[in-house]
């Protein structure tokens, strides 16, 4: 047996029992995955590993060697191992614990390739092409779950409980100790200035209850609907006035921390939306000025809102679309404006008009195709 031929049984059985790894890891993260689509495709992850560390198998029987079975428990040892570990650790640096695996996998493959070719071995060499392929689609798979975490878009891929715990322990911890002594002073200032704010709007709240409690017949369920209004209208005025008297009294991170909490949870005003007179735009409108959006917290703070208040599909359909295209962006480089405009560059004039016209771009009629492709790409 040659030099080359055990180097080469020597790195098949490494990677066979990396692979074996990765297979174990795919389906622990079934159990992760935000949908159905992305429980299939971590399946079908984990069925492909599987077929290719059927292929080690018989290559490295081909070789004249033995698959390395004490290799392979170890690989699945390692597996469970990780996966456990990771519990302490935040989602981010378990997908990036995934992607270095990803990378070791495809630079090994790499190196079997050329090997091969050296040695005249062409099926082994089409092989280590073949896995290289596809650990490349992985590591490229990865990275767009990361810029979807970087960029705040919904994840594939979410936090078991204990990584979701683990994650807000460490901002707490992370948190500075004087910072947090100065919080909860503040915290008690607010507090007591927000409580006669708080009674204001529950009593107004119960006003307006009892009124259309009285003007109704069907007064049970009127009194859910008004006990829903009472709580979301003290929830969301006590949060505004907390950012307002948080800036008054210099506190920053207070200010910040509840425009946040506002803006996730839908509670921004129409006049505080990223998108000028957002209540008056009819659904096309809204998704055309949506695409216009390259910063993910302000496509955050339209979805929200639009999910609290007017739960239009087609409309949350396209902020959870943009927020997509930001973390493709997030991941390749580039800007969303170079993307697009190399995707309708070469669209005809009446083409492009369309799309203007579902864009709801003034003018649109009278543009030529360059001015048509620059009002696009914005």
């Amino acid at each position: 047996m040659t030099n080359t031929t055990t180097t080469l049984i020597r790195e098949l059985n490494t990677l066979l029992r990396l692979t074996n790894t990765e297979t174990m890891i795919a389906q622990t993260r079934q159990s992760q995955a935000r949908d159905k689509a992305t429980q299939r495709e971590l399946a079908d992850n984990a069925k492909e590993s599987m077929e290719r560390a059927a292929q080690l198998r018989d290559a490295i029987r081909t070789l004249g060697g033995i698959p390395d079975v004490l290799g392979i428990a170890l690989g699945r040892v390692g597996a469970l191992a990780k996966t456990q570990f990771e519990q302490g650790q935040l989602l981010t640096d378990a997908l990036l614990g995934d992607l270095q695996l990803e990378h070791q996998l495809r630079d090994r493959a790499a190196f079997v390739r050329m090997l091969a070719e050296t040695a005249g071995k062409r099926e082994l060499a089409r092989l280590g092409e073949r896995l290289e392929s596809a650990h490349t689609e992985t590591i490229d798979w990865i990275r767009t779950r990361l810029a979807e975490v970087a960029v705040g878009s919904p994840p594939a891929i979410q936090p078991t409980p204990v990584q979701a715990t683990v994650g807000a322990v460490r901002r707490f911890a992370a948190f500075p100790l004087h910072q947090a002594a100065v919080g909860v002073n503040r915290s008690v200032q607010l507090v007591n200035r927000l409580s006669n704010r708080a009674e204001e709007t529950l009593e107004t709240g119960i006003d307006r209850a009892q009124q259309r409690i009285e003007n109704n017949i069907d007064k049970g369920k009127q009194l859910a609907e008004a006990a829903g209004e009472i709580l979301g209208a003290g929830r969301d005025a006590a949060l505004e006035r907390t950012e307002d008297v948080a800036r008054e009294e210099g506190a920053g991170r207070t200010a910040k921390a509840a425009r946040a909490t506002r803006r996730n949870i839908g509670a921004l005003n129409a006049d505080e939306l990223p998108i000028r007179g957002y209540d008056n735009l009819t659904a096309e409108q809204a998704k055309g000025r949506i695409e216009r959006l390259e910063d993910s917290t302000d496509v955050r703070a339209i979805l929200a809102y639009e999910q609290a208040n007017k739960a239009r599909k087609s409309v949350i359909k396209a902020a959870n679309e943009q927020l997509t295209e930001i973390a493709e962006v997030a991941k390749n480089g580039g800007s969303i404006r170079a993307n697009r405009r190399a995707e309708i560059i070469d669209l005809t004039v009446e083409e492009l008009r369309d799309r203007a016209g579902k864009a709801d771009i003034e003018g649109r009629s009278s543009m030529s195709k360059d001015e048509l492709v620059a009002a696009l790409s914005k």
